[in-house]
């Protein structure tokens, strides 16, 4: 190429009659890694652009890249004056910076400058390649792991076309200022990703929560991670949200709650809990589970236990005077001796009710509503049940021996294999109409 040549400390510049091309040469005290810079006349293919840095630079051109690490592949994408990147194949790595001061010297016509950059962290030459280290600053917290670690257990993953020396198309991303390749989520929840990637073995902190790592495993493509997160996601739904309360905590809210005001339980926890005795006079329990729970004794008169669950739960010699238990599950609950029967007239709803092997014995029953009920193979010895409505109820292998049924509803009631023996009162046929026996 024909021109004039002029020598300087620091350059080397050939001026043309087409291009300018100009050579420096940065020393980094730190990596020292030689970096060239050319200016380049951008000519009609980007193929002849690559030829033209290989011839430049000294060395076999394929990727051209922008300043961000982005992959050129159409020559509509090079703008005037733009700094690009070149390199032999290997993965883009943010270059070290040119000593402060120094520019390149002016040019004419639509040129590019090209850089070739090499990267001793992500260099894929020589057997030992997956070994390399790598350092990742996710969310600001940084992690120091092998190349191997990242690609060998979930080779399809982000995190593997990212540092595969196989896979080209996904390049790293940008670097802090200590070179860590930054990585925009959440390093509380890619931390058990890291490890599972390490070790095969998924390990959660009791304060992580699983559906944030699922997310985080459905980002980067960890596929193997899912099924075990979605297990753990599963299992932490159907574990209630809160332990059971407990008489302790019961006694606190009933001594700082005045007595003119509203107490509510609806929907709590209070399984297994020991309310034996106390005064739990008109409390809102609707829907709470009060499974196995012990209210022996309890007063619980005026209380609405609609749709609770009761399950198994000791009402012994409780008060329930103008209780109401719509639908409630009372299955194989102990309320033995207890007294539903209200001197005022005013009748406790029971409708619905599942008293499914329940034990009434002894109980006033007086005037309940027990309509529809589920009361198959519940023990009613003895029970006073004086004008109570059992319409429709499922008295089946009931026992009813010396309970007393004066005027009470059983039409259309199940009273198939019941046992009336030693009845105080004998059943009127009105009583009983249609009634299946």
């Amino acid at each position: 190429m024909a021109g004039t040549k002029q020598e300087t400390k620091n350059s080397i510049t050939l001026k043309g009659s087409a291009q300018l091309v100009s050579e420096f040469f940065f020393l980094d005290l730190m990596a020292l890694i030689k970096h060239y810079t050319k200016v380049l006349l951008v000519t009609h293919s980007l193929e002849e652009v690559l030829a033209g840095a290989s011839q430049k630079l000294g060395i076999r051109a394929t990727h051209l890249y922008t300043p961000q690490g982005g992959l050129i592949d159409d020559l509509r994408l090079i703008r005037d004056d733009d700094i690009l990147y070149v390199s032999e194949g290997e993965d883009f790595v943010l270059p070290l910076q040119p000593c402060p001061g120094v520019r390149p010297p002016g040019h004419v016509g639509t040129t590019l400058s090209l850089q070739s950059v090499a990267g001793p962290s992500l260099t894929c030459s020589g057997v030992s390649s997956t070994h390399d280290w790598v350092t990742l600053n996710v969310g600001g917290r940084i992690f120091t792991t092998t190349r191997a670690t990242l690609v060998t257990k979930e080779p399809n993953s982000m995190l593997a076309k990212m540092f595969s020396c196989e896979d080209k198309h996904l390049l790293p991303s940008n670097r802090d200022a200590h070179g860590a390749y930054l990585i925009d989520r959440s390093y509380t929840y890619f931390e058990p990703l890291l490890n599972f990637l390490r070790n095969g073995t998924l390990i959660l902190d009791p304060s992580i929560n699983p559906q944030g790592v699922l997310e985080e495993a459905r980002f980067f493509g960890i596929e193997s991670a899912i099924p075990h997160l979605e297990a753990l996601t599963c299992a932490q739904d159907e574990t209630p949200d809160v332990e059971p309360l407990t008489r302790h905590d019961v006694v606190k809210a009933l001594i700082s709650t005045h007595h003119r005001d509203e107490l509510r339980f609806q929907g709590v926890n209070l399984k297994r809990a020991d309310l034996s005795k106390l005064d739990l006079r008109n409390i809102n329990f609707k829907f709470a589970d009060l499974s196995q729970c012990n209210l022996s004794g309890a007063n619980l008169n005026g209380c609405c236990l609609e749709r609770a669950n009761l399950c198994g739960a000791n009402l012994e010699g409780a008060q329930l005077l103008n209780v109401r238990l719509l639908c409630a599950n009372l299955e194989s609950a102990n309320l033995r001796s207890c007294n539903f029967e209200d001197p005022a007239g005013t009748r406790s709803n029971c409708e619905g009710v599942n008293l499914r092997g329940a034990v009434l014995e002894g109980s006033m029953l007086a005037g309940v509503n027990l309509r529809v009920a589920t009361l198959k193979n519940a023990n009613l010895k003895n029970c006073d049940l004086r004008g109570a409505v059992l319409a429709g109820a499922d008295l089946e292998n009931c026992d009813l021996s010396g309970s007393d049924l004066q005027e009470a509803n059983l039409r259309g009631a199940n009273l198939k294999d019941a046992a009336f023996e030693l009845m105080l009162t004998p059943l009127h046929m009105s009583q009983t109409m249609t009634c299946d026996l």
